[in-house]
């Protein structure tokens, strides 16, 4: 497990650092910049304009003209979906320079990204283009002499709110169920990572996408991000990031014009294993729902239990596949982790391997940096974890596996819900009643059953509990950026006219 040399012929110059309001890149009405880092050697990758209340105002402005007056909700539908297609074209025509800005930006795998994560993010404006023209109502039948419709209308101006573990992955996400829908919005990135959603703003105009509709501000969440959440003309958000956050966003939206949200939070799912699994197989699985994308994802399986018969042979099998694994620079083809996403992350995980091993956890593995500069760290494995330590309540977002012994199918769905959170969980058995019994039981809004971080367009996904509410994903996320209004009207030759 060690660091290898960088490469640095992938990396594509920062061509947009600026905001991009009404279809045009502009500075912060303030000048001021901030500095985005690469995490590969806390270096400056690019300033870039630090977006505040008075910038979102315009960008807000902007999208309620769009709205209010534009083409864009009054496009026939099969009109937004032909754009939207461009757009996702375009993606694809440009995977190379986004996936290096999010391998430079956020200490992603390059080629994961580039074969994964940008043709997928290219998938999500393909799936819900496909959705733009079978948006419809109903037609009632109702009591007395009248006549009944429904009608989906878009909700107005969205703001989006993306984290920093999949910068373009997320931005589709939010994007382009909304603008299916007809809405117009303000995005803002995570200030860690702005570069691929300015990119993507100018690939949108591009495409055709109207001034206004797509709207980027870059900046601080306690600055950009309040100002979306606050303002007056906003007429929903979706935000993905940590549960304290969500609180603020929520309390926002609520002080503010009761704006819609949905939020997608925190994790800290299970990862159940009984005994009657190919162990071999059970092991590259749990290794990629902590390790992908350096753990630094909300549904890491960060909490393993496994079944008391096969414990010693998982442990062990464990430690066997760890010998190969490379962390290193992203841009590296044999390297399977980069650095975490910045110096304050970097901080945090090593501090909580501080506290699982004065709590009394056994370190079995990792637990240190790796190299002399930038913020890479070790694949982390602790065992003799009990369900009150730190390290098994509170989400970490790094390479840190908690393993716990476990008996009985009851005990495994008792520990299973034993937290705050509920978001994703995985059940590896071969026993059909076993996984139906367990995936019934556990309180999280995706339940992957003998594989991990199984997504797919069409499956909803969004957490209970803490973990949030709202979807993202499939038509119910579609449904999230519509509203129902019904209409009546009294039939034809009626007594009441």
């Amino acid at each position: 497990m060690a660091a290898q040399n960088g490469r640095s012929e992938c990396l594509p110059k920062v061509k947009f650092t600026q905001l991009f309001i009404d279809g045009q890149f502009v500075d912060a009405l303030s000048g001021k910049k901030f500095e985005t880092i690469d995490p590969r050697n806390g270096e400056v990758v690019a300033e870039v304009a630090e977006g505040d209340k008075d910038d979102v105002d315009l960008a807000v402005k902007a999208a309620r003209r769009a709205f209010d007056n534009g083409p864009w909700p009054r496009f026939p539908a099969s009109e937004r979906r032909r754009r939207m297609l461009k757009f996702a074209d375009l993606i694809n025509q440009n995977v190379e320079e986004l996936a290096a800005l999010d391998a430079q930006d956020a200490g992603k795998i390059y080629n994961i990204v580039k074969a994964t994560e940008i043709p997928s993010a290219a998938e999500k404006l393909r799936y819900y283009a496909g959705a733009a023209d079978k948006i419809h109502g109903s037609t009632l039948k109702m009591s007395g002499q009248l006549h009944g419709y429904t009608l989906l209308e878009p909700i107005g101006v969205v703001g989006l709110i993306i984290p920093w573990n999949f910068p373009s992955h997320m931005f589709t996400l939010k994007a382009a169920p909304a603008l299916a829908a007809g809405c117009t919005m303000v995005i803002k990135p995570a200030e860690q990572t702005p570069l691929s959603a300015l990119f993507l703003a100018h690939l949108s105009k591009q495409a055709g996408i109207p001034d206004g509709v797509l709207n980027v501000v870059t900046g601080y969440g306690h600055s950009a991000g309040a100002a979306i959440t606050s303002h007056m003309d906003v007429d929903k958000v979706s935000f993905t990031g940590s549960t304290e956050v969500g609180r603020l966003v929520m309390q926002a939206a609520a002080a503010s014009n009761l704006k819609p949200v949905s939020l997608e939070l925190g994790g800290k799912s299970p990862f159940i294993i009984f005994d009657d699994v190919d162990v071999d197989k059970v092991a590259d699985i749990s290794l990629s729902a902590i390790l992908y994308n350096k753990g630094e994802l909300c549904v890491a399986g960060s909490r393993v239990f496994v079944q008391q018969g096969i414990y010693d042979k998982f442990i062990s099998t464990l430690l066997e596949k760890l010998k190969s694994w490379v962390v290193g620079d992203p841009f590296d083809p044999n390297v399977r982790q980069g650095p975490q996403v910045n110096k304050k992350q970097y901080n945090r995980i090593l501090s909580y391997i501080e506290i699982g091993k004065r709590e009394g956890a056994t370190l079995l593995t990792g637990g240190n940096p790796v190299g002399n500069e930038g913020y890479y760290i070790e694949p982390t494995i602790f065992t003799d974890v009990t369900d009150e330590m730190t390290i098994a309540k509170e989400e970490i977002f790094g390479p840190v596996m908690s393993i716990m012994k476990f008996k009985t199918v009851e005990e495994a769905i008792q520990r299973g819900n034993a937290t705050q959170y509920g978001l994703a969980a995985g059940v590896m058995t071969n026993n059909l009643d076993i996984a139906n019994t367990v995936s019934r039981s556990i309180r999280a809004g995706i339940v992957w059953i003998n594989c991990y971080m199984a997504f797919n367009d069409d499956l909803p996904f969004g957490g209970f509990k803490m973990s949030g509410f709202g979807k993202d994903l499939g038509m119910e996320c579609l449904h999230g950026y519509l509203q129902v209004k019904s209409v009546a009207m009294p039939i034809y030759n009626s007594p009441w006219l």
